[in-house]
């Protein structure tokens, strides 16, 4: 092992790897006749050969052509099974300023890799499920007219209000960390909806806290009340779609 270690550094001083821009590896999908090239610590791995990686889709997440070392790292097999591969490339470095992180997040995200991809989508689990209960609670109410559902209704918009900032703050942190803070059009929506989401909550909870019996007669401020309630669950569900495709791409036929 330590032999062929030495071999391959020795043929690399002598040969040295090529390089490719991150801009230019793209191109490598496994689309039209393209190779499939994925990245793995700056190394770039031709996997064109795997039929696991037909089309240049691996498990109708992963995509060709990107820098995949975070997705490797959390994988059930490890990183040897690259080494079936040939690799045909280094990635070129940039030396942009914004690229690097403080040494402190550089320490935390290689002591705890979990850092990089999961506090988002494991944060916001909690607004969404707590807006869906808010909704179906509230619905309950009207049907059943038992109040114990109407109160449920409040406990879990209270829940909802509690948890969004967190979402929205561990969203942010996703979006700077792994899309260096790009323009990305679904990142867009998100931000905006969780803006009017956390607006609503906020209005909702207050309005209920000022008036409990709010929906106990049908008139045109409960009205208004039960829309902005109502309200909730397609907005939680656009931000949910929105985030689930940047984590799951649509495979596209």
């Amino acid at each position: 092992m330590v032999g062929e270690l030495v071999r391959d550094k020795f043929i690399e001083r002598i040969w040295p790897m090529k390089e490719i821009d991150p801009k230019d590896l793209t191109q490598f999908n496994g689309e039209n006749g393209n190779p499939v090239y994925i990245v793995h610590q700056d190394r770039v791995f031709d996997v064109s050969g795997s039929k696991l990686w037909k089309g240049g889709l691996h498990m109708k997440r992963h995509h060709a052509g990107t820098d995949l070392t975070t997705d490797i790292q959390a994988a059930p097999q490890g990183q040897e099974v690259l080494e079936r591969y040939p690799q045909v490339a280094v990635l070129k470095k940039k030396d942009l300023p914004e690229r690097e992180l403080p040494e402190i997040l550089s320490w935390l995200l290689k002591r705890f890799p979990m850092l990089r991809r999961h506090p988002h989508p494991m944060t916001i689990h909690f607004p969404i499920v707590f807006m869906f209960a808010t909704t179906i609670f509230t619905l309950l109410y009207l049907i059943t007219g038992i109040g114990s559902f109407e109160t449920t209704a409040l406990h879990c918009l209270g829940g909802g209000f509690l948890f969004t900032p967190v979402a929205i703050t561990t969203g942010y942190y996703t979006w700077w960390l792994n899309y260096r803070a790009r323009p990305l059009r679904p990142v867009n929506i998100k931000k905006r909806l969780a803006v009017i989401l956390l607006g609503i909550e906020i209005v909702a909870l207050v309005w209920r806290i000022a008036v409990p019996d709010i929906l106990e007669s049908f008139h045109l401020v409960s009205g208004i009340y039960l829309l902005l309630i109502l309200s909730l669950l397609p907005l939680v569900t656009i931000i949910g779609w929105f985030g689930a495709r940047m984590t799951f791409p649509i495979e596209r036929e």
